[in-house]
């Protein structure tokens, strides 16, 4: 099992050299990937908020092995076309070492998405990623990409280069525990992101939901968040992939995320 840092670019971590020298420590210290949060607008008390796939640009250049990503973004808010160019150009500067977690977003206590006119119908906006799936997809692949659909539009275009990583840049979707669309989604894809699951005994009944909807389990990624502290080992007696260590969002320390990155991702 790998562990990650599961950070939000907040507030004291509203500074991206900070988060580069975090990077380059995690790095250091044996942790796997450092995962920023994406968002626009989030709950109080947060007030600084930066935008991951810059600070991402900075961490590729910054570091050699770890690997990162957005955790998750909400494809409905950035088109799929440009995330495609956004992607591919991460995936290049860091030699194959971006990972894309990708969801239907949520309007929050804050308005995130209603305050900016964009779609907040929960339905919607999962059909909406579904096409753009299949249009992010495509641009990745290299290949000529004809779509027009309800949210969607690619009239014979063709992105290149093609990613660095063989098999191309893998997609985590992110799933609300134990909603069953966005984990028959994610079967399709190379991994689930699982929110809000609280027991390592609830991850034999994932794999089967996921066996279900047709996904291969091999090479296949189960992403679970667990706070700083916990015990990793009844996460990876069950079969999760990847867990990743939570700090925040609210009142983010310098000092203790510092102390806590560097000592290494906990063993037992």
């Amino acid at each position: 099992m790998r562990q990650g840092i599961f950070l939000p670019p907040f507030d004291a971590f509203a500074d991206p050299e900070r988060l580069v020298q975090l990077a380059v420590d995690a790095e250091r210290s044996g942790w796997d990937g450092i995962f920023l949060w994406d968002h626009l607008l989030y709950s109080d008390p947060v007030v600084e908020i930066l935008d991951p796939y810059i600070c991402m640009a900075a961490i590729a250049g910054a570091t050699t092995t770890i690997e990162f990503g957005p955790m998750v973004t909400p494809l409905i808010r950035r088109r799929p076309q440009v995330l495609a160019r956004q992607a591919l150009t991460l995936d290049r500067l860091s030699h194959g070492r971006l990972i894309l977690g990708l969801g239907i977003g949520d309007d929050g206590r804050k308005g995130e998405l209603s305050r900016f006119g964009d779609e907040t119908d929960a339905v919607v906006r999962g059909r909406a990623l579904d096409e753009g799936l299949v249009v992010l997809t495509g641009l990745l692949s290299g290949e000529a990409v004809e779509h027009r659909g309800s949210y969607y539009r690619a009239d014979g275009v063709t992105f290149r280069p093609i990613p660095h990583r063989p098999g191309g840049i893998p997609i985590w979707l992110a799933a609300r525990w134990p909603n069953p669309a966005p984990i028959r989604r994610a079967a399709r894809f190379q991994g689930v992101v699982v929110i809000e699951m609280q027991d390592p005994a609830d991850v034999a009944t994932l794999r089967q939901r996921l066996l279900d909807a047709g996904a291969d389990l091999d090479g296949f990624d189960i992403v679970v968040n667990a706070k700083v502290g916990d015990d990793p080992r009844p996460w990876a007696d069950a079969g999760v992939g990847w867990l990743l260590r939570q700090f925040g969002p609210y009142g983010l320390d310098v000092n203790d995320v510092t102390a806590a990155v560097v000592s290494g991702p906990p063993t037992s």
